[in-house]
């Protein structure tokens, strides 16, 4: 006998719920948000859609079908399986968030108010949609690999560069020429994440590249304010990547990497290690 399809809801904690985990009571929350010129009813406002949109999420999933939950915080510690469908009901990063631990795994962008780019459907389509999700559209994902075997992947963009944002050296190679730089970092998106960070830095240098479809398995690469020096140069400071990796050399004592802005999930190199970029091998399978 198959196993059934499990549905699993993915969501965060909204931000009445992190006011009152930080403040205690609403009372404190209310005093809090009007020293800033905001009211608590909006922040309850979106709290209940979040809920019902959860509530109205759960009570779509057939009831021969399993059912689980993580809260975008437990991410790393969830275990999705092959037989899943993933529901995210929350914004646009919600998906660019969970997109890294799956596998193949069809996702459901569900908004508890206005629709996003990811988060597209109502959430009273979630039924008919449970049904559908052989009707995707594959999104690339961007794929950093250390020489030590640590492996980072991320739907909008990859950040390389120093902790603190403060001065990051290295040898950056892209076909076949190798440039030692000194910037405040390296960007490598999808076209995803062409609308975001990458679209950004962009659109404020005025580039001539072409930014890549959501699908496209291109990836775009920026170094942010690269400067010149005796020993440092300027010349290699944006790109694409299709077949030929982009590989980067440390020279700082310590530069880390993270994915869709989650300082908190990097992957730490050090002198002398090396990191290639390049587009990944899995796709997110994205419910139309």
């Amino acid at each position: 006998m198959s196993l059934a399809p499990r549905v699993v809801l993915v969501h965060r904690r909204t931000e009445l719920d992190e006011l009152l985990a930080r403040h205690g009571t609403r009372g404190q929350a209310e005093f809090f948000l009007r020293t800033r010129g905001r009211d608590l009813a909006e922040v309850t406002e979106a709290d209940a859609a979040v809920r019902a949109a959860l509530a109205t999420a759960s009570a779509a999933i057939p009831l021969d079908w399993r059912r689980g939950e993580v809260e975008r915080a437990d991410l790393d510690r969830f275990l999705f399986t092959p037989e899943d469908v993933v529901v995210v009901v929350g914004q646009d990063g919600l998906v660019a968030n969970v997109a890294k631990y799956l596998d193949g795994q069809p996702v459901i962008g569900v908004a508890p108010a206005e629709p996003g780019v990811l988060v597209r459907h109502p959430v009273e389509a979630v039924a008919d949609l449970l049904r559908a999700t052989d009707d995707v559209e594959h999104r690339t994902m961007a794929e950093l690999t250390a020489d030590d075997g640590q492996r980072l992947l991320a739907l909008n963009e990859i950040y390389l560069g120093h902790a603190g944002h403060q001065t990051a050296r290295y040898r950056l190679g892209t076909g076949g020429a190798v440039e030692r730089q000194a910037s405040s970092g390296i960007l490598v998106g999808t076209g995803t994440g062409a609308t975001g960070w990458c679209g950004s830095v962009w659109r404020d240098r005025h580039s001539g590249l072409r930014l890549p479809a959501p699908g496209e398995a291109r990836l775009v690469w920026f170094v942010r304010e690269a400067w010149p020096s005796p020993a440092t140069g300027t010349t290699h400071t944006e790109g694409e990547l299709t077949k030929a990796p982009l590989t980067v050399e440390v020279e700082s004592d310590r530069l880390v990497a993270f994915g869709d802005g989650l300082e908190a999930d990097t992957v730490a190199l050090t002198r002398g290690q090396t990191a290639t970029f390049a587009p990944a091998a899995k796709t997110v399978r994205l419910v139309r």
